[in-house]
């Protein structure tokens, strides 16, 4: 298992010992302040294993604390603070650490891991309950990440990046939730490592395998756009798509480089079409919501149309979702002037929030892909025609373009294209493909481009 999950069991206390408040605030004394002296304790602890030196380290955070500062007040919340510190001492009979804001460590040494799943669900349990200050009740959560030692790094910085991938996934789980960094979480680990490390050389190489999603426009019967798609081979791994990938450009703060490169590519792409006298609407590509942060973005899109030539509405951008709360800020004058350079703007996952909703109210979109997930379950739920049906009603009576990707099979086209889906993209109609053969399928009659699309399916199955 990757996780532990508290349950009922896990966290059903001893009614002697049920702790339903904890109010007698006590000294500070065994509280420790600051980075530093947390990072040397832990580097020393790391440090000693030849010693036979073992245990587990836990990191809390008290995720609404915030928002209690807001309501109660700072005197409030630093009384509470200190109830809290004082009953995370008591309860492990060990130092505190305060890291870093409502962040705490805890150092079992020479503890055992049930040891200290026992004590998560102990300080779990306390949180479920009310907290006094000053007669006054209040509930606050916490997430605890754990670690043991050693096994897994010697180095302090390390073991920091463990207990954070640990806390993030008892994040996931809900308020009041651990999670245990073990051998799963040690593997995804090295694996996003490896990956990261492989991106610094693989755009210099020019190991980036670059294809194009097909877009088949139903009224014309004939390919008309087409989407940008990367992949990668690392070594000891296989093939990574960009859904892997991408995500740990971002977090390796690489992602620019990678889109920049891409961008050039998409760019390129154009222009041949473009050369060679080709049909078509437009040739998206995918933008991470980092990228529009970029003070260099716009003018990167001003170098691309100028250098390939490229006429408007012929390149366009592709959106996603969390754009409108990573970069909402700036993100309604930038998507103008994008709009204002002639560049197509496509909102994905239409349908799976209320985010889409205020895109294309507020926002200059031009057009959207529907959320996959009701395409598929046309397959297995009949309500899901009367959403995408209706999805698609909204985007006609805005006069924008709709359109369907995972198409796989003759029923979900039927139910597309009776609701008046224009434009379906899946792997019915062809596979990922790479630029060459992107080139002969564009625009190409209808038979033709299903003669070498169907080679091409072919190949992939091989």
């Amino acid at each position: 298992m990757a996780w532990f999950q508290k349950t009922k069991k896990d966290s059903a206390p001893d009614p002697s010992t049920t702790i339903h408040s904890y109010t007698e605030p006590q000294p500070r004394t065994a509280l420790s302040f600051g980075r530093d002296g947390c990072y040397s304790h832990l580097q020393h602890l790391l440090d000693v294993q030849s010693a036979q030196s073992k245990g587990v380290v836990l990191k809390l955070y008290i995720e609404n604390f915030k928002q209690l500062n807001g309501i109660f007040g700072y005197d409030y919340c630093e009384t509470l603070l200190e109830q809290i510190i004082n009953y995370l001492r008591d309860v492990s009979k060990s130092t505190v650490y305060r890291y870093i804001g409502v962040e705490f460590l805890i150092f079992l040494e020479n503890a055992t891991s049930g040891k200290a799943v026992s004590l998560a669900a102990k300080i779990l349990d306390q949180f479920d309950h009310v907290w006094k200050v000053n007669g006054t009740d209040c509930l606050c959560s916490v997430q605890i990440g754990m670690c043991s030692y050693p096994g897994y790094t010697f180095s302090a910085d390390e073991m920091m990046k463990f207990l954070d991938m640990a806390l993030s996934k008892a994040a996931e789980l809900g308020p009041n939730q651990y999670a245990v960094y073990d051998s799963n979480m040690q593997a995804s680990f090295l694996r996003r490592q490896t990956i990261a490390h492989y991106l610094q050389t693989a755009i210099a190489n020019h190991e980036i395998d670059v294809r194009y999603r097909p877009t088949y426009n139903i009224e014309q019967q004939k390919f008309t756009r087409a989407e940008y798609y990367m992949r990668i081979f690392v070594k000891g791994i296989g093939m990574v798509g960009a859904a892997e990938f991408l995500p740990i450009a971002e977090d390796s703060g690489q992602i620019r480089a990678v889109e920049y490169y891409a961008l050039e590519r998409v760019g390129a792409c154009i222009k041949r079409l473009m050369d060679e006298e080709k049909e078509f609407d437009s040739i998206a590509l995918p933008v991470s919501s980092v990228l529009f942060l970029q003070e260099d973005f716009l003018d990167k899109i001003h170098e691309i149309m100028d250098t390939y030539e490229i006429p408007r509405g012929k390149l366009a951008i592709e959106l996603q979702e969390d754009a409108f709360t990573t970069a909402y800020l700036n993100i309604n004058v930038l998507l103008q002037e994008l709009s204002d350079m002639g560049i197509e703007l496509i909102l994905n996952n239409f349908g799976s929030g209320m985010s889409s909703v205020a895109g294309i109210l507020e926002l200059p979109i031009n057009s959207l892909k529907l959320e996959r997930m009701f395409i598929w379950q046309l397959e297995t739920n009949p309500k899901a025609s009367f959403v995408i049906h209706g999805l698609i009603e909204i985007a006609r009576e805005l006069e924008l373009n709709i359109i369907a990707e995972g198409v796989e099979t003759e029923k979900q086209i039927e139910t597309l294209t009776s609701s008046g889906c224009l434009y379906q993209q899946g792997f019915y109609y062809s596979p990922t493909l790479d630029e060459d053969i992107l080139i002969r399928i564009i625009g190409a009659d209808r038979k033709e481009a299903f003669q070498i699309a169907a080679e091409e399916k072919e190949k992939a199955q091989r």
